[in-house]
């Protein structure tokens, strides 16, 4: 015989950097696994050690690693930890980032621009990584940066059924916040039952980040409980001043539903007295308490990350988790 035979086996091996093991840790009990132990930590100068304390030899390794502040700290980190992964011979790693950082520099506005989302995928690709994973893109193209396959997952079925379930006797209209996810609202009004749609018709400075002057309404509010859908909420002054455009309209409530609550500098205090009725976010991103208030909902995105996670390790259908519309 001049051949060796073996029945292949598969190993799926679960890794949490240090972002989000509250969420890690809620994906490895959907998984009915433990997260791999590691030895992590930071040198005075900054720099990022990482050691796995168990053989992933031949493991189907998923990295799951929020990139929240410190942003940059926490990008290394993961491809720390994928190189690590790479040669110490793990079969194929899949790195989990439920928030794509830079996801918002995905195209040059002017001259001399980077293209930085771009430039993590790159990062990530030669680490070693084979495939990523990743929920609410702040623009679907950023799938093609990465040369290799990429699990765009959804929030809308999470955020839509809380909305369903809590608000089943209003009348609704989904609003968007700008005219750039009115197909995304197209979809949650399909969700939803058909409801009403609009938009907020906003100018933005591309020299000024993080700042946008809502100016009218286009479709019909008066009267109705208007749900305002986002991908991310950042400093919270676009969110704040559409849902100040929206009551002045006539709606007669605002809920804020949106994937990734960045919530930097003054965005609690801001979403907080804005004058929505609720607030709602998964928790890709770690919310602290202090950056918490009452009318705050944030919900689990564990679950959706656990059965995509589970599909990728049996080679099923990641599509088939969102009725083949993924």
């Amino acid at each position: 015989m001049s051949a060796m035979s073996a029945t292949p086996k598969k190993n799926l091996m679960l890794f949490s950097g240090r972002a989000h093991p509250e969420l890690a840790e809620q994906v490895a009990k959907h998984l009915d696994v433990t997260i791999t132990p590691q030895s992590a930590y930071s040198f005075a100068n900054g720099e990022i050690f990482v050691r796995f304390e168990e053989s992933v030899r031949g493991c189907d390794a998923f990295v799951l690693q929020s990139h929240s502040a410190p942003i940059n700290d926490q990008i290394m980190e993961q491809l720390i930890m994928v190189d690590a992964l790479k040669r110490a011979s793990a079969k194929r790693i899949t790195v989990v980032m439920p928030f794509w950082g830079y996801a918002r520099q995905d195209k040059k506005h002017r001259g001399r621009e980077p293209i930085s989302a771009r430039l993590v995928a790159d990062m990530f690709k030669v680490a070693g990584a084979d495939r990523i994973m990743t929920v609410d893109l702040h623009t679907a193209q950023i799938q093609g940066f990465f040369d290799g396959p990429v699990d765009h997952l959804f929030a809308l079925p999470v955020l839509a059924e809380h909305i369903k379930r809590t608000y089943a006797d209003h009348e609704l209209a989904v609003v968007s916040p700008d005219s750039g996810r009115v197909r995304l609202a197209e979809r949650w009004a399909e969700i939803l039952g058909g409801t009403p749609l609009a938009f907020i018709h906003k100018t933005r400075d591309p020299r000024k980040p993080n700042e946008a002057v809502a100016n009218r309404v286009v479709g019909e509010v008066d009267g109705r409980l208007c749900v305002v859908i986002d991908d991310m909420i950042d400093t919270g002054g676009t969110v704040a001043k559409t849902v100040e455009v929206l009551l002045k309209e006539g709606a007669s409530d605002v809920v804020v539903a949106a994937t990734h609550g960045v919530l930097s500098g003054p965005a609690p205090e801001r979403l907080a007295t804005c004058g929505a009725r609720e607030v709602i976010f998964t928790d890709t991103l770690p919310i602290p308490d202090e950056k918490r208030f009452p009318s705050m909902s944030v919900l689990s995105i564990a679950p959706l990350l656990a059965r995509a996670i589970h599909e990728v390790f049996d080679d099923g259908s990641v599509t088939s988790l969102f009725d083949g519309n993924a």
